[in-house]
């Protein structure tokens, strides 16, 4: 991976982080999805207007990439319901690379080096060391299985998308067609779910939503790019940095306590990185 992907690759993950504690500090995470969602698909076919139509090779990869970012955003949404950002954020996020690196030997082709997966798999103990404290917390365990979902969904759409930018050629594109997917997928979920009034929100929480969607696109355009010309894997590795940056966002801004367990978690994380980058 060159310094400039890697570069690229830790913005993407402060930009990550920066929506996500947006989103969290929203009073209804799943109607602020839905505008985030909204948003980003208008964008999209903003973008799509300058761009030429996709051939057919790219159709079941944008297909099975809108379900994926649905279910995620959808887990991402109920899982901040029951639990703070430094809790959900590190399951949600954390768990994804290692998934992503036990798939890889499987339908991936990348090479990756031994001190790369001993990267991740340092990455994956600061990590665990992150989320343990739910048990002790006093927040809800119901957050478990949305965060564990948002995960696995996570690990999915990383695969696909990695390997459909590959096919498409043009990752621009690409992200455009699959978040105008992802509003056609996700907003009629909302609805079926919460009813019509989840498109309820005052003028604020749009503009808001607003912010989180730009941060939003910027932050998946800049990792699809970089999963064109990097393995995958390290890719999905060094974007969950954004779990050093939300945790230190949650305690400088949003209040959050930082504990001594959170402390030594995020150096994991730090040494996790250093390894994906020798």
């Amino acid at each position: 991976m060159s310094a400039t992907v890697f570069l690229a690759v830790l913005g993407s993950a402060v930009l990550h982080a920066s929506w996500n504690s947006v989103l969290k500090v929203g009073t209804r995470q799943v109607t602020g999805m839905l505008i985030l969602t909204l948003v980003q698909g208008c964008a999209g076919i903003a973008i799509l207007s300058t761009r030429p139509f996709p051939t057919a090779e790219w159709v079941p990869w944008l297909v099975a990439s809108g379900l994926f970012h649905a279910g995620y955003k959808l887990f991402l949404a109920l899982a901040y319901e029951q639990g703070d950002l430094s809790r959900v954020y590190p399951i949600a996020r954390g768990t994804a690379p290692l998934i992503v690196l036990g798939l890889s030997g499987l339908v991936l082709t990348d090479a990756i080096a031994p001190w790369e997966y001993a990267g991740v798999l340092v990455l994956g103990a600061g990590i665990a060391g992150m989320a343990r404290g739910v048990f002790g917390s006093g927040e809800a365990i119901a957050l478990l299985p949305y965060a564990l979902g948002s995960a696995a969904m996570t690990a999915g759409y990383s695969i696909v998308d990695g390997l459909g930018a590959r096919v498409s050629g043009d990752a621009v594109a690409y992200v455009a067609w699959l978040f105008v997917l992802d509003l056609v997928i996700f907003a009629p979920v909302c609805i079926a779910l919460r009813g019509r009034a989840v498109l309820l929100a005052p003028p604020r929480a749009w503009a808001v939503g607003a912010v989180a969607a730009a941060a939003s696109y910027g932050a998946y355009a800049i990792a699809v790019w970089a999963m064109t010309v990097a393995p995958i894997a390290l890719v999905a590795a060094l974007r969950e940095t954004s779990i050093l940056f939300a945790v230190m966002i949650g305690w400088l801004a949003l209040g959050e306590r930082m504990t001594r367990g959170k402390a030594i978690a995020a150096c994991l994380i730090v040494a996790g990185v250093v390894l994906t980058r020798l």
